[in-house]
């Protein structure tokens, strides 16, 4: 390999000697636009030999003997492949071809070029290997390859590059151990591998590159204690080692070892111990990331002598005794004035909340503390950290109220409280927040009514307020805020009904009310919601029919058990794609369980507790439905034996003529739906009358009784369209108010014209 490497080397200085001018560049550049994507060259419609070569867009000559010194083609969005032509441009001295889409590889060409000293190809699609070659280029200063699919080790031949300055090869595929030999670049300030497949320990001959500000080695497969060789590199501004398998403890003196640094994440690894208290003396550093790792003990006091520190993020460690003096260190950091983000959460910290934090930073964005277990309740004057964006204190201990302060906190997006102690009834300045995005509040003891006030929460998408002691009506108002996707209330102790504005949420996914004391009909408007996937109504007081939601066709979940829900179970409902849970158990649904689609799986489906439900698959449990109804003869009265009935009865005989006109509309309807005026099904206002003019014209079907849609009807009977008009017969016959009647002429006369539509329609039906 050695001996190629200084073959190709005297090769291109002896082409550089014999016979390379600048008609070699135009030509080597032409070639270079051949392998340009077809649909992608009009970028480079000044390269052609009507424009001088060094007034081609991109290009650069040198003044003295007009060869291409650069070529600077960075975002012209150009595809293809580069061609090794480009390695016949002796006198480049700059190639700079990033944030494109070539694809191929690197030309094994490149190492031609020995004036090069800035590469940068950075952000295409280029795959294959490093070129060992590039090695030849010994006066390159600034080498960048990051965003792109390189894959194979990183070559040790790139130790030779000694004057290297820069060296990003991250984002890419790469993988193997780092070569010893990187630590000869002694020259190095910005070194980076991050994101690749790079595995093993950090050789320590990198111990030797004392002048490197920024080393970049996170998201790899690194394993081994922290590397030593870092203690020695005192001029670190930035070390990003997060995302590996690093372990061990740390070293007492860290901060000492490396007091220059601005910015240290040494997040999601495996460290153990202590966090070193020395890093408080390092008072240039910004931003200090330990995340997910398994350091103990407490978080050092001394943090509050930093005076930058704009991030301070200890998530998911061990950190705490779970006892008071836990959150101390929340007292020293009020001296940050800078601190946007501070992040402590899922540690083992314990303690009631200190008022201090009311007085931290008025620049704070972010404060996570959710998942310890600290007590006390939430300062008076948390409305103090007035620029922040996400509280959250979840999964605590905390006590007492949400303070009134809390609308202050004009730039809120996200609440969390979830999963605490907290009481008392939630604050009507919670609607101030106007720009709020997320809300949980579940599993506490919050009293009182739901605040109308969260209507001017027009931007929230989630709503969370479960498990609460929350009691009166769920407002309009929360039916009005346009985006919500996600509304969960359940496990309350709220009345009323659920509103008719329901259907205002066209965004609405999930919905779960259940659990709660509400009553009344379940709105039509319910179907309107098209984008619902989880609808939990369970364990309320709800009566009536289901109310048509055929068009939800997204529906995963659905819930409907432990109401006084009644009438037959839609036959839709197993013709939703999606439906993985469908619990319509112990109510009073009556009538055939059907078994199209989803119903034929017992596992999805569960409707116990319906005492007169008959029929379905046999693994539901329930019992046979009575036989069919005969088939109609064959004469005629081959309409349905009722509406032959109900035509002999309203039209030759007396009762209908000079009998009570309501009566006979009553009588329509209890023969047509086969449900008697003292049906369980209708108590209150809800009446057969209402039962049949909620359903028609589209469920007129699912209200029909079993007997007629199994009684020998032949293919193509309309017979949705004949049930229609007799029911809606029956319904202007027994209006409310006698005025609004049907006279009984008029009722004679629409009943001669169905019978009429329905025998001429039979006859063509039978041709």
């Amino acid at each position: 390999m050695r001996l190629f490497l200084l073959v190709s080397f005297f090769a291109s200085m002896l082409l550089e000697a014999y016979g390379f001018t600048a008609e070699t560049d135009r030509q080597s550049l032409l070639e270079f636009k051949s392998q340009v994507s077809e649909g992608k060259r009009v970028v480079l419609s000044s390269w052609n030999n009507s424009f001088p070569l060094c007034n081609w867009k991109g290009v650069k000559c040198g003044s003295k003997h007009k060869r291409v010194i650069s070529l600077d083609l960075n975002g012209f969005q150009l595809g293809g492949v580069i061609s090794p032509y480009i390695g016949n441009l002796s006198f480049l001295i700059s190639l700079d071809l990033s944030n494109n889409t070539f694809g191929g590889t690197i030309p094994e060409e490149i190492g031609n070029l020995f004036r090069l000293k800035y590469l940068n190809m950075a952000s295409n699609v280029l795959g294959g290997r490093i070129p060992v070659s590039l090695s030849n280029c010994s006066r390159l200063l600034e080498l960048i390859l990051i965003r792109n699919h390189l894959g194979g080790g990183v070559p040790s031949e790139l130790g030779s590059l000694t004057n290297l300055g820069i060296l990003y090869l991250g984002r890419n595929n790469l993988k193997g151990k780092l070569p010893a030999s990187l630590g000869n670049l002694t020259s190095l300030r910005y070194l980076g591998f991050g994101v690749n497949y790079i595995e093993g320990e950090v050789p320590y001959s990198m111990s030797k590159l004392t002048q490197l500000l920024r080393l970049h080695l996170g998201s790899n497969r690194f394993s081994g204690v922290f590397p030593s060789c870092i203690y020695n590199l005192s001029s670190l501004e930035y070390l990003y080692l997060f995302d590996n398998g690093f372990s061990g403890s740390l070293r007492s003196d860290f901060g000492n070892m490396l007091p220059n640094l601005q910015d240290l994440n040494m997040g999601r690894n495996h460290y153990t111990g202590a966090i070193p208290t020395t890093l408080s003396n390092v008072s240039t550093l910004q931003r200090l990331v330990m995340e997910e790792n398994n350091l103990t003990g407490s978080i050092p006091l001394g943090f509050g002598k930093i005076p930058r520190l704009q991030i301070l993020s200890l998530n998911r460690n061990s950190l705490g005794s779970q006892s008071f003096g836990d959150l101390e260190f929340l007292g020293s950091l009020t001296n940050c004035t800078q601190l946007e983000t501070l992040y402590v959460g899922e540690n083992r910290l314990a303690g009631d909340l200190p008022t201090s934090i009311a007085n931290l930073s008025r620049s704070l964005i972010n404060i996570y503390l959710a998942m310890n277990h600290i007590s006390g309740s939430i300062p008076h004057d948390i409305g103090n950290l007035i620029s922040l964006r996400s509280l959250d204190l979840g999964d605590n201990l905390l006590t007492g109220p949400l303070p009134t302060s809390i609308g202050k906190l004009s730039e809120l997006g996200e609440l969390s409280l979830y999963s605490n102690r907290m009481s008392r009834e939630l604050p009507s300045s919670i609607g101030n927040i106007t720009g709020l995005v997320h809300l949980y509040l579940f599993n506490n003891s919050f009293e009182g009514t739901i605040p109308p006030s969260l209507g001017n929460c027009s931007y929230l998408l989630e709503l969370w307020i479960a498990y609460n002691k929350l009691s009166g009506i769920i407002r309009r108002e929360i039916m009005q805020i346009p985006n919500l996707v996600t509304l969960i209330i359940e496990g309350n102790s709220l009345i009323g009904s659920l509103p008719n504005d329901v259907g205002r949420l066209q965004y609405l996914v999930l919905l779960k009310v259940g659990n709660n004391n509400l009553s009344g009909q379940l709105p039509q408007t319910l179907g309107r919601c098209l984008s619902l996937e989880v609808i939990y109504l369970q364990g309320n007081s709800f009566v009536g029919a289901i109310p048509d939601i055929k068009a939800l066709m997204g529906v995963k979940r659905v819930d409907l058990s432990n109401n006084n829900l009644s009438g037959s179970i839609p036959r839709y409902l197993g013709n939703f794609p999606s439906l993985e849970y469908l619990n319509l158990s112990v109510n009073k649904f009556e009538g055939r369980v059907p078994t199209e689609g989803k119903f034929q799986n017992a596992t999805i489906v569960s409707v116990f507790g319906n005492k007169d439900l008959c029929g379905g698959i046999q693994e539901l449990n329930i019992k046979p439905c009575p036989s069919k109804a005969p088939p109609m003869g064959t004469k005629h009265s081959s309409h349905l034996k009722k509406v032959a009935i109900g035509v002999e009865y309203g039209i030759g005989g007396h009762p209908s003529i000079h009998g009570d006109v309501y009566s006979f509309g009553v009588l329509i309807l209890e023969m047509f739906t086969g449900k008697r005026p003292t049906n369980v099904l209708f108590e209150g206002t809800f009446t057969l009358h209402n039962y049949v003019k909620l359903a028609l014209p589209k469920r007129v079907l699912d209200i029909a009784d079993e007997s007629i849609l199994h009684c020998g009807l032949r293919v193509g009977f309309p017979v949705a369209e004949c049930l229609t008009l007799v029911l809606e017969l029956g319904l202007r016959c027994c209006e409310e108010s006698p005025t609004n009647r049907l006279a009984t002429s008029e009722a004679t006369k629409e009943l001669i014209s169905i019978r009429e539509k329905f025998f001429n329609t039979k006859r063509t039906a039978r041709r």
